[in-house]
C-alpha cells in the first residue's frame, strides 16, 4: 500500500508521458488523470448518467457511451457548460487517482495529472505529499507543440495560454524536471527523484 504519493505535472507538450514511463520502468505504479476521467463517465456509470440529466440524452453515441467530440464542442463554445462539466467529472476523477495510488504496491506511487495546477493545486489534492513539474521554457513547448500536432505557430500558442502560466505551475511545485535537453538528461534525473521519494517514503 502505497501512502506515500507523488503528483507529476506540466504544460501541453512538456515531456509529461516521458517522464511517466520512466518511473514506471522503475517499477514505480502510474495512476492517469486522462484513464480516470474517461472511467469517470464510461457507459453506465453514475458520472455518465449525471452528464445525461445535465445535458441531455444528445450527448450519447449510437453504443450509449458518451459522445466525446460532441461534448468537446460543446463545453469549448461554453465556459458554463465546461464548468459543469467538470464538476461531475473532476471530483471522480480525484477519488479515482487517491484510491488508485493507496492501493498501489510500493513504495510511492504517481499521479499523472496534466492540469493539476487548474484543477485546484495543492487544495484540490491534499493527500499528495509531493508535485513534481516536468517545466519546460514556452519556446521549446511551442515547437514541439507545433512539430507534434502539425499546427500552426498562433494555434500552438492558444493551446499554451489555454492552461496555467509557467509561472503558475512553478509555485505549487516541490520538484521540476527540466525537460529541455536529450532524453539520457531525463533518465538522471528521474533515477535521482526515485531515490529520494523511496528515502522520503521509508521516512
Amino acid at each position: 500500500m502505497a501512502a506515500f504519493c507523488v503528483g507529476v505535472t506540466g504544460g501541453v507538450a512538456s515531456g509529461k508521458s516521458e517522464v511517466t514511463r520512466r518511473f514506471e520502468a522503475l517499477g514505480v505504479s502510474v495512476a492517469d488523470a486522462d484513464l480516470a476521467a474517461r472511467a469517470a463517465v464510461e457507459a453506465g456509470s453514475a458520472g455518465l448518467a449525471e452528464v445525461v440529466a445535465a445535458f441531455g440524452a444528445q450527448v450519447l453515441d449510437a453504443q450509449g457511451g458518451l459522445d466525446r467530440a460532441a461534448m468537446r464542442r460543446r463545453v469549448f463554445a461554453d465556459p458554463d457548460a465546461r464548468r459543469r462539466l467538470e464538476a461531475i467529472v473532476h471530483p471522480r476523477v480525484r477519488a479515482l487517482l487517491r484510491e488508485q495510488c493507496e492501493r498501489a504496491p510500493g513504495a510511492y506511487a504517481i499521479a499523472a495529472i496534466p492540469l493539476l495546477t487548474e484543477g485546484g493545486g495543492r487544495e484540490a489534492y491534499p493527500w499528495l505529499q509531493r508535485i513534481l513539474l516536468v517545466d519546460v521554457p514556452v519556446e521549446v513547448q511551442r515547437a514541439r507543440v507545433m512539430a507534434r500536432d502539425r499546427v500552426e505557430a498562433e494555434l500552438a500558442e492558444r493551446m499554451i495560454a489555454a492552461q496555467a502560466t509557467r509561472a503558475a505551475r512553478l509555485a505549487i511545485a516541490d520538484d521540476v524536471i527540466v525537460n529541455d535537453g536529450p532524453l539520457d538528461a531525463l533518465d538522471r534525473q528521474v533515477a535521482a527523484l526515485d531515490r529520494r521519494y523511496r528515502a522520503l517514503a521509508a521516512g
